[in-house]
């Protein structure tokens, strides 16, 4: 399964992932969202800023993958504190995440720059920051 995946520019998290010193995304919302439940060992992810550049510019192996059942603001902090290691968090990006009952977390590996492209985003009417794609040559402009 691919799955294209908004990083924040502004935190340089595509950068960061690409030298190695981020190897975990994060998600999570009050609800379970996309793409909890949907990412599993092995699926591609295919990385975009969120800066309106449009551009797909990177991939991910996903290595491991833990979605959380129904937690408390604490259970939620806990868990996003004791990963921060791995999740390189901002302050910003901290206060974002860290409280939501539903987290999913992503290892990811392999990760490599690839030849930039863009993506048609017709299909995915409401736009999220984690479109699942099935594949990726689906969704591809050429």
């Amino acid at each position: 399964m691919d799955h294209v995946v908004y990083l924040d520019a502004k935190a340089k998290e595509m950068e960061r992932i690409l030298d190695g010193t981020k190897t975990m995304i994060i998600r999570g919302a009050a609800g379970r969202k996309l793409p909890y439940g949907r990412v599993k060992v092995g699926d591609t992810l295919f990385f975009i800023n969120n800066n309106a550049e449009g551009m797909v510019k990177a991939l991910g192996v996903v290595s491991n993958v833990f979605n959380s059942e129904k937690m408390t603001k604490k259970e939620s902090s806990d868990l996003v504190n004791s990963n921060q290691d791995k999740l390189q968090l901002t302050d910003r990006q901290m206060k974002r995440w860290a409280g939501k009952r539903y987290i999913v977390l992503i290892e990811v590996v392999n990760a490599v720059s690839i030849k930039p492209f863009k993506i048609d985003k017709s299909d995915y009417g409401n736009m999220d920051d984690w479109l699942l794609v099935g594949d990726i040559s689906k969704v591809k402009e050429t």
